[in-house]
Order: structure tokens, then sequence, then C-alpha cells
């Protein structure tokens, strides 16, 4: 009443679990080395991704500064007299003419 299949020795029985063993043992191996590589990938990219992202962050801080001296200077003109407020208005209205024009000669051209 041994609890051995019938026509099997114990040391067969422990062959077959042994090599059983081997072969998933290298199965779980192969899969580990698959996840660590993914790991590395994920890693690698989430580094580029933070560079990109730091480098469109000082991109913005120039457009920042660029635009608040902007306003800055547009503010210290319309605040000025008489004569840099017709200026200005003359500006403000060929740079609207301007961006119509363009704009019809963009749209010509896409059709």
């Amino acid at each position: 009443s041994s609890s051995f299949p019938p026509g099997q020795s114990p040391s067969a029985v422990e062959d077959v679990l042994d090599v059983e063993n081997k072969r998933m043992a290298d199965s779980l191996a192969s899969k580990v080395t698959r996840l660590k590589s993914l790991a590395l990938d994920i890693d690698k990219d989430a580094d580029e991704q933070n560079r990109y992202l730091d480098g469109m962050d000082s991109d913005f801080m120039s457009v920042t500064g660029l635009l608040t001296g902007s306003v800055k200077r547009f503010s210290t003109m319309t605040r000025s007299g008489r004569d840099n407020r017709k200026l200005l208005c003359y500006v403000s209205v060929g740079l609207i003419i301007v961006f119509f024009i363009l704009y019809y000669l963009v749209s010509k051209a896409g059709t």
C-alpha cells in the first residue's frame, strides 16, 4: 500500500518530478527576465518623458517672461501721451488688415 503509481519506483517518480520542477523553474526564469526587461524599458521611457517635460517647462518659463515684458511695454505705451495712442491704433488696425490678407491668401491656396 505505497503512495506511488503502480509499476513506478520511487526514484522514477522523483526523476519525473525533478524534470518537471526544472522545466517550471526555467519557465519562471524566462518570465522574470521578460518582466525585468519591461521594467527597465518603462524606467527609460519615464526618464525620457521627464526630460521632455523639463524642457517644455523651461520653454514655457521663457515665453512667460517674454509675454510679461511685452505686456509691460504695451501698458507703458498706452499710459503715455495721445500720440502714442494714435500710433497704437494705427498699428492695431494694420495688424488686423495683415491678418485678414494672410487668411484670405491661405484659404485661396488651400482650395
